[in-house]
């Protein structure tokens, strides 16, 4: 969704203006939808119209972020690894592998270590045939 849309002459954000618009637009679209919220012009947005837009989109949408695709992807992936029981891999070595088929957002990964860090005794990033170190309980 793009914040760009709803701007006056495309840059400057009236707030009444913006209130009518967001009133006017049809938010059953994003029903069990992931949604994305941007500005993709130089216009410089107040928050709370980011937050004004996820007041409407919350009845709606799945998961809601301000940002980019990639943003939400991190985002998604914080829940999901946030969620995890990691006891598993408690003082245990660990391999992350770091290709796949699909994309992984860098920062997924930063929080992945950062978790396993607690628990394992050890974690390296890639295959078993060529991982690196990365860190090693003393």
């Amino acid at each position: 969704m793009d914040i760009k849309d709803w701007l006056y002459e495309g840059i400057i954000l009236r707030e009444k203006e913006f209130r009518n618009k967001l009133g006017e637009h049809d938010w059953s679209q994003y029903q069990n939808n992931y949604v994305a919220i941007t500005c993709s012009s130089d216009a410089i947005i107040p928050g709370w119209a980011f937050l004004l837009v996820t007041t409407k989109l919350r009845p709606y949408a799945k998961h809601v972020v301000q940002g980019s695709l990639e943003d939400m992807e991190t985002s998604l992936y914080y829940n999901i690894l946030g969620g995890l029981d990691y006891s598993d891999y408690r003082d245990k070595p660990v391999i992350v592998k770091g290709c796949s088929n699909k994309p992984v957002p860098p920062n997924a990964y930063i929080y992945l270590i950062q978790r396993l860090q607690e628990v394992a005794k050890s974690v390296m990033y890639g295959e078993a045939c060529s991982s690196v170190p990365l860190f090693k309980r003393k």
